[in-house]
């Protein structure tokens, strides 16, 4: 594919080797993934693409006859084992899969212009890959209107590429991606980001090139996604299934993915002290996000005590102050019978071996007041790039309000309690979570409130539903993409620890701290959709969607300050995006 703002190569002489008479009999070398965009700046972006060949040379051709260089590096924990869906492959255990990342610095670019581009990539034996023509440009500027999806939750789930393919018929381009984490399922499966073989990978949904077949009522229709982030930076933020668990050569992807530590019992459980890399040790005996740290480049945060992170991190993106935080825990059931490693209990057969304990549903980074990110996120909302800004929203994965059922127990470390018989024999450990002591309500949401945030964005149950708090901060929840796990209402309790499961369990004493079934547990009451809510079986307005069938999305609109929400309903495929919720941010 050609274009007059692209270099013209046709009667240039070529400088690499021709291809050796093996190299012709190959198959084409492909790229692994379209070219996506990352940290723009008042003149650059970062392009980005991966390939499972090393290659010679990969290069950005933009604009006219401009050329970059990429820089390669290799990720270093992408794997597959027997779980994995990958075309004309198969794994009989734990495989490590070499895939090359590669990324190249577009520089020299105007404020307001959009050029075209595409990149190559160059194998050992002298063929290319090549791209399809996409369009770049740098940080726009303050006034510039822009469209931002509002988007979580993708995990792979079935819906998620009917829902980025109305998301492009729906609005066409947009500016740029706000994902509120849990991109995949499992960050170190490597399909799952790129070609998962039921269509639905983390970076063809993004980019047009799925092929997930839904079928209704005898009706098969496949859906491609949406061509976005060729042509618009993404901004993420770490959800639970971005963080993996204790590190294994041997172990299956997801049996890691669910055994993580916190920090401070893996340094007991497993001693550094004469480790070279003590760090890397208790990481690795503990959890990582490595490999969406590998995948995205992303600001980088200094930190107060001198350090450095892209984990949570703020970036000004033409009239918006996007505040990127890490705030997720890890996902434990919440069930109390003897053979649950959970959120409220220990399994009873390993009582005796503390290196088998989940240690409930524990906190990966610290949010609470004091804590390093807390006195960062401080300093950057008493800094004069979010204060100036006309749009202030912060991005989180843990809901602060929701009716889903992730938002109980509280955000807080857990307490153990031990259940000891008379004779001192340990019985059972099970956790409380203090409300009192819930580190977003009681720290970040005042922290936040008085700040003059105007949205708070966040994913992780799987619904849409919003909020707004007395003083007039928004909170949205728009992560019902790929399916859902249901709204918590009076005929839909949440799976709290109730007496009647305790007395089932046969070793736990009842628990002193109160789980809230129903509703939002902090208080707020929700929001219902300002222009086509969905209803009940009755035909009642309902103030959240929560289906397997219905998927929604957001948009925000900067020129206006608008979030309208859209749903589209996959059982009538040729049905059009309808738009059921719309509010403006004050300013």
């Amino acid at each position: 594919m050609q274009s007059a703002n692209l270099p013209d190569r046709s009667n240039e002489a070529s400088t690499a080797e021709p291809p050796t008479e093996s190299a012709l009999l190959d198959p084409a070398p492909t790229l692994l993934s379209d070219p996506f965009l990352q940290l723009p700046t008042d003149s650059s972006v970062q392009v980005v693409w991966f390939t499972e060949f090393e290659g010679t040379d990969h290069t950005v051709e933009y604009g006219e006859k401009l050329t970059a260089k990429a820089t390669t590096t290799q990720l270093s924990r992408t794997r597959e084992d027997s779980d994995s869906r990958v075309p004309d492959r198969t794994y009989s255990g734990l495989t490590r899969r070499e895939i090359w990342r590669h990324q190249a610095t577009v520089a020299g670019l105007n404020p307001g212009d959009r050029l075209p581009y595409r990149v190559i990539s160059r194998d050992a034996s002298g063929q290319t890959a090549i791209s399809d023509i996409f369009t770049l440009a740098a940080t726009p500027p303050a006034g510039q209107p822009l469209q931002i999806l509002l988007t979580s939750d993708h995990q792979i789930k079935p819906l998620t590429p009917a829902n980025l393919q109305k998301v492009e018929e729906t609005v066409g381009r947009v500016d740029a991606v706000f994902f509120a984490g849990d991109l995949v399922d499992h960050a170190d499966r490597a399909s799952e980001w790129f070609d998962d073989a039921k269509g639905i990978g983390f970076f063809p949904s993004l980019q047009g090139r799925a092929q997930q077949t839904l079928t209704h009522s005898d009706v098969a229709t496949t859906y491609t996604g949406g061509a976005l982030i060729q042509h618009a930076p993404l901004f993420p933020a770490i959800g639970n299934h971005e963080v993996m668990g204790r590190y294994s050569d041997t172990e299956p992807i997801n049996a890691q993915f669910n055994d993580p530590l916190p920090r401070q019992i893996a340094a007991q459980l497993y001693p550094a002290a004469d480790k070279a890399d003590a760090e890397q040790w208790i990481k690795d005996h503990a959890f990582n996000t490595d490999t969406y740290e590998e995948i995205f480049s992303l600001p980088t945060t200094q930190l107060p005590d001198g350090g450095e992170t892209q984990a949570y991190y703020a970036i000004s993106f033409g009239d918006v102050r996007l505040v990127s935080l890490y705030v997720t825990q890890i996902w434990r059931s919440p069930a109390l019978t003897p053979d649950t490693k959970g959120r409220y209990r220990e399994k009873q057969s390993d009582l005796k071996d503390p290196k088998a304990w989940g240690y409930g549903q524990h906190i990966f980074e610290d949010i609470r007041q004091g804590s390093t990110q807390y006195e960062w996120l401080k300093q950057e909302l008493a800094s004069e790039e979010f204060q100036s800004a006309k749009y202030k929203i912060v991005m989180l994965h843990h809901p602060p309000h929701t009716l889903g059922g992730n938002i109980v127990p509280a955000f807080t470390d857990p307490v153990p309690v031990e259940n000891r018989a008379a004779d001192g024999t340990l019985q059972a450990v099970q956790y409380e979570y203090p409300k009192a002591d819930d580190y977003i309500t009681r720290d970040l949401v005042p922290l936040l409130a008085a700040a003059d945030v105007q949205l708070v964005f966040y994913g992780h149950s799987h619904l849409w539903n919003r909020f707004v708090s007395p003083g007039g901060m928004h909170f949205l929840e728009s992560s019902n993409v790929g399916n859902t796990y249901g709204a918590h209402l009076a005929d839909n309790p949440r799976d709290i620890p109730t007496e009647a499961a305790v007395k089932i369990s046969g070793s736990l004493q009842s628990f002193s701290e109160t789980y809230v079934a129903t509703g939002d547990p902090n208080g707020l009451a929700p929001i219902m959709p300002t222009i086509a809510p969905l209803t009940d079986d009755s035909g009642n307005a309902l103030p959240y969607l929560a289906s397997n069938d219905i998927t929604s999305f957001t948009i925000f609109e900067t020129e206006t300050g608008t979030l309208s929400s859209y749903y589209f309903d996959t059982r009538d495929p040729s049905s059009a995006a309808v738009k059921f919720d719309e509010f403006k941010l004050p300013v």
